[in-house]
């Protein structure tokens, strides 16, 4: 008794759609896209092996509907992220900008190298402009986050090099919402 096999072409296209989405949902790390993975490299076009694709794809999206895709660590490093923005905010209220900006550049760019992280980016060596082009082209970040991370690396350089007549307040500000829209996006796990 045979198996039946699709035609190649009509199943390669709705997998490789279907393996991208579980990779930026969950990471590659994650055993959502490494069964996923593993399944499509062994995959030969048989129905069976195209059922186990779909079997892998539902669970994982049914996960996702089911509001289980969340990481701990990335939960905590939200609370912790969250006290450095609320220091940050009382700081810039208090008339002190300097020590707000480097507060909130520095749980920016703790955040975007977790953020990378949690997506399989490696963060070694790499700059934060590096880390911000890496995020965007993984599909990361989207949308207006995308285009507001891009002015990002120049505030927190500024902040980071002591160059304090060249920040300014709505900077800081800029920094601060981004990092609190972050948090909630990427870090809250609810």
């Amino acid at each position: 008794m045979g198996s039946q096999y699709v035609p190649s072409g009509q199943w390669e296209g709705w997998a490789t759609s279907a393996e991208n989405l579980i990779r930026a949902v969950y990471g590659q790390s994650a055993p959502h896209y490494v069964n996923f993975r593993a399944a499509y490299l062994e995959c030969k076009g048989s129905e069976h092996e195209i059922n186990k694709l779909r079997s892998l794809f539902t669970s994982a999206k049914e996960d996702f509907e089911g509001g289980y895709v969340f990481n701990v660590e990335m939960r905590i490093s939200g609370e912790i992220f969250g006290d450095f923005v609320a220091l940050a905010r009382q700081s810039l209220s208090e008339g002190r900008k300097d020590v707000a900006a480097v507060l909130a550049c520095a749980a920016l760019e703790d955040a975007i190298k977790r953020l990378a992280q949690s997506g399989g980016l490696s963060t070694d060596g790499k700059t934060m402009v590096d880390l911000v082009n890496a995020l965007k082209s993984a599909g990361l970040v989207a949308g207006a986050q995308k285009t507001l991370l891009d002015a990002m690396p120049r505030i927190r350089n500024m902040a980071m090099h002591a160059e304090w007549s060249k920040l300014t307040e709505p900077d800081v500000s800029s920094v601060l919402g981004y990092v609190e829209q972050l948090l909630l996006s990427k870090f809250s796990g609810d």
